[in-house]
C-alpha cells in the first residue's frame, strides 16, 4: 500500500508572508502525523522563502514518521542535510523566481555532481531519491548515479485537460515506472496531485510514496490539517485497491 508524505512548505509560506511565528510547520507536522501520514516532506530552499533551518531541525527531532527533505544540489544545502541526517532526501531542481518546483532534475546533464552527492548521502545512511520527469533516459541516469529511488513528476498529468492527454501522461508514468523497476529503483510520485485527480495515479501499481502538499494545505484551511490528511489517505487507499 502506498503511503502519504505531506509536504508542509506552504504552512511556512503563510507564516513568512507576515514574518511572524505562526502557523508553525512543526505543529503542522505533528497534526499530519496524527492524521495518519507516514512521512513529512519539507523543501529547504537556498533562499529560505518558506521553510527555515529551525523548522527542519525541530521536525527531525520530534516527528515519529519519515522525514523527506527536498533539496537542491547546492553545496551548503548538501552540508546541512549531512549534518541533519533526514531519513530521505529528494533532489530537485531549484530556480529563484519559480512559485514551486517546475520540471524535473536533469540527471543526465548533472550526472557527475549527482553521483558525488548520492555517494556522500548514502555513506551517511540517507536514502536518496531524485525528482524527475517520466523519461526512461532520466531513470537510467538516476540508476547510474546510485540513487535508491525516483520521484516521478506528475505535473504534466495534473495539467492535462482532455481524456487523450490524460491517457498519454499516465502511459508515460507507467513506462518510467517500469524502467525504474527494471533498474531496481523504488518509485515515488508527486506534484500537482489533488483530491480530484489522485484516482488514476493511486491506482498505478508500485508507487510506494506520494508527496502531496498544496492541495492538502488548501483543504486544511476549511477542515483542519489532520482531517485533510485523513481524507487524502482514504482516497489513496480506496483507489489503490481498484
Amino acid at each position: 500500500m502506498a503511503q502519504l508524505n505531506v509536504n508542509i512548505d506552504h504552512i511556512a509560506t503563510i507564516r513568512q508572508a507576515r514574518m511572524t511565528n505562526e502557523p508553525d510547520p512543526v505543529w503542522a507536522a505533528a497534526e499530519c502525523e496524527l492524521g495518519g501520514a507516514l512521512g513529512i516532506t519539507m523543501h529547504l530552499r537556498e533562499d529560505r522563502r518558506h521553510i527555515q533551518d529551525r523548522d527542519v531541525q525541530l521536525v527531525r527531532q520530534t516527528a515519529a514518521v519519515k522525514l523527506n527533505l527536498e533539496m537542491s544540489l547546492a553545496e551548503p544545502i548538501v552540508r546541512f542535510a549531512l549534518k541533519l541526517k533526514p531519513d530521505q532526501i529528494t533532489l530537485v531542481p531549484e530556480r529563484r523566481q519559480e512559485l514551486t518546483t517546475e520540471g524535473g532534475l536533469d540527471c543526465i546533464k548533472q550526472q557527475k555532481r549527482l553521483a558525488a552527492v548520492v555517494k556522500r548521502m548514502r555513506r551517511a545512511g540517507i536514502v536518496v531519491s531524485a525528482f524527475i520527469i517520466p523519461d526512461i533516459d532520466q531513470v537510467t541516469a538516476c540508476r547510474d548515479a546510485g540513487c535508491d529511488a525516483i520521484e516521478l513528476h506528475t505535473g504534466m498529468y495534473a495539467n492535462a485537460r482532455t481524456e487523450r492527454q490524460i491517457a498519454l501522461r499516465i502511459r508515460d508514468l507507467q513506462k518510467a515506472r517500469d524502467a525504474a523497476w527494471d533498474a531496481g529503483l523504488t518509485v515515488h510520485a508527486g506534484h500537482g496531485l489533488t483530491y480530484r485527480n489522485i484516482q488514476p495515479i493511486a491506482a498505478l501499481e508500485g508507487i510506494e510514496d506520494f508527496n502531496i502538499g498544496h492541495s492538502i494545505i488548501a483543504r486544511a484551511v476549511f477542515v483542519g490539517i489532520r482531517q485533510a490528511t485523513q481524507q487524502m489517505i482514504n482516497l489513496i487507499e480506496k483507489y489503490s485497491q481498484l
